[in-house]
């Protein structure tokens, strides 16, 4: 189910900027108390950095890139000043042909692009066992992409759970028993790598009013 709006999350003219998240159960907060998801860590890691803004809960679990491009211009309509894209995990999940999944996040792009509002697209690396053809074309749109309609790219969403899968490490701290999802440390740590380039992205907001 899609995440509740936070008071205020529509484009304001109080200076409080408005970044809409679309996305996933990544995104959505799944097996976490609301408190504890992506969107309001995030809100309060940029609040307490100095940033006046309002993150909206766009994310729905379960959603692919044709969900989420079913919802952009909904997701649009609540005027944001820029907007967060983290979408392609349940197409993984599915084996879904990476030139679909390319061609909804470009629509989603595409969107946001004709709506002036700034984006950052979030990558995630392929498994192996689909194939090294579909793991360079997965991989390989989110950078693409991103050049193609000058948006902002932030890699890898679960960076920090990659490194440490990477290194042969224990996730048990970082992931719900599902090892899908993160847990709240591991929510902390995403916020944290990913913060950053969220600042990034509000630099890219008209300062005379904002894109929405």
């Amino acid at each position: 189910m899609v995440g509740l709006a936070l008071p205020g999350a529509t484009a304001a003219n109080d200076g409080t900027l408005t970044i809409s998240a679309l996305g996933d159960s990544l995104i959505q907060g799944y097996g976490l108390p609301q408190d504890e998801g992506f969107v309001p860590v995030l809100e309060n890691w940029l609040r307490a950095r100095g940033h006046d803004v309002n993150v909206i809960n766009a994310g729905v679990s379960g959603d692919t890139t044709a969900g989420g491009r079913a919802r952009i211009d909904w997701t649009l309509a609540d005027n944001p000043d820029a907007l967060i894209v983290t979408l392609g995990g349940n197409d993984l999940l599915r084996g879904l042909d990476p030139a679909e999944s390319r061609a909804n996040l470009a629509a989603i792009l595409e969107a946001a692009s004709a709506a002036g509002v700034p984006v950052l697209i979030s990558g995630m690396p392929a498994p192996g066992n689909y194939g090294p053809e579909f793991k360079r074309d997965f991989e390989g749109m989110y950078p693409e992409l991103a050049e193609e309609y000058g948006a902002l790219l932030y890699p890898d969403f679960l960076g920090p759970v990659s490194e440490k899968a990477l290194s042969g490490m224990s996730l048990a701290d970082l992931m719900q028993d599902d090892r899908i999802h993160p847990n709240a440390e591991g929510v902390r740590q995403i916020v944290e790598a990913i913060g950053p380039t969220v600042e990034a992205l509000l630099e890219l907001v008209d300062p005379a009013g904002g894109s929405g």
